[in-house]
């Protein structure tokens, strides 16, 4: 769905804004991303040094408080959305610069503020390594990103072009396991993005400093329930009895591999397979229990798993293969595929890249190299995938480039942290540029 701003009206912005971007300007940019790094660094420590995996409540909107004071004090207006609703701590939401009409493009900003390390985990501090990076828990995913983003509005401001520029962050605080139903989960991100003419996603992407995100597969959950009739083994496959919920749980699955595994940046697994004579579960986890014997027909047997497609019709065309696949039953059984709603495909679009040839042109001009789109197969699903539809172009990968991601080995490239920022900054800026 496109905007009051149309594809092609955002493309001749983006040219404009490079053509009349005032090298002065970008100069007061890049000084004063310089000169407020020890700042921008003391807050990446101090965040890190916080617990807020997404079920630790208090945690996260710990996080949010900090990152909000340091908005509120450049010019925020912040809100805490609470979470109550949908099972989550909540969502840090700022804007600045919304109320008075400008021509510059409108400019949405994403963060999260949830990570994946439990409390009880005993990898919870940010650790000086030598070399000059930094280890710690969430400090790539993506708390680096976040400090970007204010430290990227600071310099904005210090150079004195912020007041030009309308601005939303949004920094939710489930982007690790989403809260439900999503309707609510994504609402204040969805409501951004409406507003909005272009998201720029500050995760850490594939963790090189070369690439950014034009496209993200989205991702959905499956859930495959088989049942056949159930008997003594030595009556399978005759008239009375068919071939029981194992064999046509394993032609079904057999037959999604076959028809799905070689469709490009499409990628289905089923992670989770239990059946026999009865299955229990246990509310709320990923754990399941079965009885069953050699010399009975299996009754009943379930799957889960996911799926990743990378554009919404691509998705469509393969769950319809899977249903068609599902209802072809053996004799004597019978099968139910369901999906959940999950993160929607980010699209590559003309806007994504032109936005990508945009920032690239930039950390060319910065002396920092071109920058290529990620591979959509090293691009997980994330929280700028809910704003896609509704914006004119879309970038994501914008924050502290590292590795190890969601392991006790997260380690930050503190060289990228700088450089992005700087990048950023001008960024914004640039988009600001009245046509």
């Amino acid at each position: 769905m496109l905007k009051k701003t149309t594809i092609a009206l955002m493309i001749s912005v983006l040219f404009f804004a490079t053509a009349l971007a005032d090298d002065k300007t970008e100069r007061a940019i890049v000084n004063a991303v310089e000169q407020n790094m020890p700042t921008a660094l003391a807050t990446l420590e101090r965040s890190v040094n916080i617990n807020s995996d997404t079920k630790n409540f208090a945690g996260v909107k710990q996080v949010g408080e900090i990152y909000g004071a340091e908005l509120k004090a450049l010019g925020f207006d912040v809100q805490w959305i609470d979470g109550a609703d949908f099972n989550r701590a909540g969502h840090l939401v700022a804007d600045r610069g919304i109320q008075k009409p400008k021509m510059g493009l409108k400019i949405l900003l994403i963060g999260h503020l949830d990570t994946v390390f439990a409390k009880s985990d005993n990898f919870q501090t940010y650790e000086k390594l030598p070399g000059g990076n930094v280890k710690g828990p969430g400090i790539t995913d993506m708390k680096g990103g976040d400090v970007i983003i204010i430290a990227a509005v600071r310099a904005l401001k210090v150079a004195g072009v912020l007041d030009n520029i309308s601005l939303k962050i949004v920094m939710t605080g489930d982007e690790e396991s989403s809260g439900r139903p999503l309707s609510k989960s994504k609402a204040a991100l969805i409501e951004a993005a409406i507003w909005a003419d272009i998201a720029l996603g500050f995760e850490d992407g594939d963790g090189n400093i070369k690439t950014a995100v034009t496209s993200r597969r989205g991702s959905v959950d499956w859930h495959l329930t088989v049942t056949g009739r159930a008997a003594h083994s030595s009556q399978i496959f005759t008239s009375d009895v068919g071939y029981g919920a194992v064999l046509e749980a394993a032609r079904i699955l057999n037959a999604y591999r076959e028809q799905l595994s070689d469709i490009p940046n499409l990628s289905f697994n089923p992670g989770r397979i239990v059946g026999g004579t009865q299955i229990t579960h246990e509310k709320g986890k990923s754990t399941s229990t079965t009885f069953g014997k050699n010399n009975v027909v299996a009754q009943t047997l379930m799957v889960t798993g996911g799926i990743r497609a990378i554009s919404p019709k691509q998705l469509a065309d393969a769950k319809a293969k899977m249903q068609a696949i599902t209802k072809n039953n053996l004799h004597h059984t019978s099968a139910v595929l369901t999906f959940r709603d999950g993160y929607p495909p980010m699209a590559p679009t003309d806007g994504n890249a032109k936005l990508l040839a945009l920032y690239s042109d930039i950390s060319q001009s910065l002396g920092y190299g071109k920058i290529v789109a990620v591979d959509p197969r090293r691009a997980g699903a994330a929280d700028i995938s809910f704003t896609a539809k509704y914006v004119d172009g879309a970038l994501d990968g914008l924050g502290l480039m590292g590795t190890g991601g969601h392991t006790k080995d997260e380690t930050a490239d503190m060289t990228s942290f700088q450089k992005n920022t700087e990048k950023a900054a001008i960024l914004i800026y640039r988009l600001s540029l009245e046509d």
